[in-house]
Formats: structure tokens, sequence, C-alpha cells
């Protein structure tokens, strides 16, 4: 049975079923990160064996095993990186890459010229994100624990408008996107472009949809860095108004799941769910979500 070096230290790990753990490691001297990734088994959920699905369990080993996105423009994965497979699972070995401080006009700017790059010979790249993790949602009886907050309402008619903005999404350009462009995974640069980590959500969306999901973590205002992705993004792929829709519905219906999903997690508590907005694990979503206060708006009167 895999199990990790004594000598390797912890790091926080991202929520995906499939990763049992993410280690910092070091070889004659190199810095580097270890993850593991688990292979499905039969009790386990069938997306996790899907190539389309956010969720494909070794999407991030095979884009480090054909070297996808190794020279790729605007984003770019780390410069090494070794996959050590197993009838366990896979264990995936990377560079470590050292925090730049990267702006969000320069993250932005890298999405918009990442947008361009052209893979589509590539089978098993993620598709539907939005629709599938919704899909998710709607299964565990979509976002309950809002029901009982003062964003009762907005989350209602929000929730009941999910399929059709989802379905405009469909008919806009669709681009490659890294898929998770949380901060956290955009530490590096390598001269003018970002080095990106955990691609285990590369797949294709609408143009716009990577900025969405950036822009909830993001410090910057929304127009500005609109306006850095667009001028990274090649004239023709998609207009103004088509990039910034499909960023406020990745934003909006984002937020809103994740603000969900945190209240849920200690709703259980002694107390009413009003009296949880404080608590840590929440408040950053409330704080996200009250940040897209004028991208809600754009979608209740559109």
């Amino acid at each position: 049975m895999w199990e990790p070096e004594p000598d390797w230290h912890p790091m926080p790990a991202g929520t995906g079923p499939s990763t049992l753990g993410v280690w910092r490691a070091e070889e004659s001297g190199v810095p580097l990160v270890v993850k593991r990734l688990a292979a499905p088994q039969d009790h386990d959920l069938p997306e996790l064996s899907d190539r389309r699905h956010f969720a494909y369990w070794r999407r991030a080993a095979d884009v480090a095993s054909y070297s996808l996105v190794a020279d790729t423009a605007g984003l770019r994965g780390p410069s090494y990186s070794r996959v050590e497979e197993d009838e366990h699972g896979i264990t995936l070995v990377t560079e470590w890459v050292e925090d730049a401080a990267n702006s969000g006009l320069f993250l932005a700017h890298a999405m918009g010229r990442f947008a361009a790059v052209d893979l589509a010979a590539v089978r098993w790249l993620a598709r539907d994100q939005l629709r599938d993790r919704l899909a998710r949602v709607e299964r565990r009886g979509g976002w309950a624990t809002l029901s009982q907050t003062s964003a009762a309402e907005v989350a209602e008619v929000l929730w009941e408008l999910r399929w059709r903005f989802v379905d405009e999404l469909d008919r806009l350009p669709q681009v490659v996107q890294h898929g998770d462009p949380v901060p956290a995974n955009l530490p590096g640069r390598h001269g003018d472009r970002a080095v990106a980590v955990d691609w285990g959500s590369l797949g294709y969306g609408p143009a716009g949809a990577d900025l969405g999901y950036y822009l909830l973590s993001a410090r910057e205002a929304f127009e500005p860095l609109l306006d850095a992705y667009l001028l990274g993004l090649p004239d023709g792929i998609a207009t103004r108004d088509q990039v910034a829709h499909a960023a406020q519905v990745t934003s909006v219906y984002t937020v809103f799941t994740r603000a969900d999903w945190a209240l849920s997690r200690v709703s259980g508590g002694e107390g009413p769910v009003g009296a949880k907005y404080r608590h840590p694990a929440v408040a950053p979503h409330l704080r996200a979500l009250q940040r897209q206060l004028p991208a809600i708006e754009a979608l209740l009167e559109s």
C-alpha cells in the first residue's frame, strides 16, 4: 500500500474526492510538491471516471504526462513534473512554484491569453463545469441553507433561473480554461506568463468563465479585471458583453453555492443560521457574495 515518506511535510490539500493528500518534499536539495490521487473504486461516484467531467480523477496527471501546458501562452504549468502510477492510484510530483505575488490584473490578462490556446485534439478535457456543479447541488436539495437567511428571496429567484443562464453560457464562444483559477493555483511567474498549478479541471468553457471564478478571490474590481482579460484575449474570439456575461453568471452561481455549502457545515449547532455569519469558515464566502451584488443585479435585470 502506498504511503508518504516520513520526511514529507503535509500541505493543505484540495477538496477533490480523489486527492488523498499533498506534501512538500525535497530531492537532491530541490523542493518539490507531491500529490497523491486515488483510483476510483466500485462504490465511488461514476463522474470520477467520466473524462469530460470536471472531477475526472486522473486529469491532472494526464496533463503532466503529456506536457500539455508546459509552454502555453498566458498560463503555463510547472517546469518539472513526474507521474508514478500503481494499482491503487497515481503519485504526481512537480516542482515547487515560488509565490511571485502576481497582481490580479496580470493574472486576468494571462487568462485572456490562455483562452486562445488550441487543445482541440485532446478528448479528456472537462466540459460543462458549471452545469455539472449545479447538478451536484440540485441532487443535494439546492441552496437549502440560504433559504433560511435574508438572501432567501434572491437565492430562490436565481436558483429557478439557473438552467436558463447555463444554457446561455453554452451558446457563447467556448475557449480553453484552467477551471480552478483561485490565487493559490496561480502562484508563479515565468516572463510574461503566470505559472499555474492544480490542472485537474483543465477544459473548455465560455470565454470569461475563468475570470468569473477568479473574481471571488480578487482584490481588484470587476471592470479593471475585465479590461485586462480582454487585452489578453485575441480579437474576434468574444465580445466584451459576452465575456462580462460569462464572468458574472459564473461568479454569481459559484459564490451562492459556496456560501450555502459553508453555512450548511456550521448550521447544525445551537442558534439561528444568522448567528453563524461571523464564523471563520463562513464569513469569507459572505463577503465574496456581497462583492458580487452588482453582478447579481445585472443578472436579475437581464
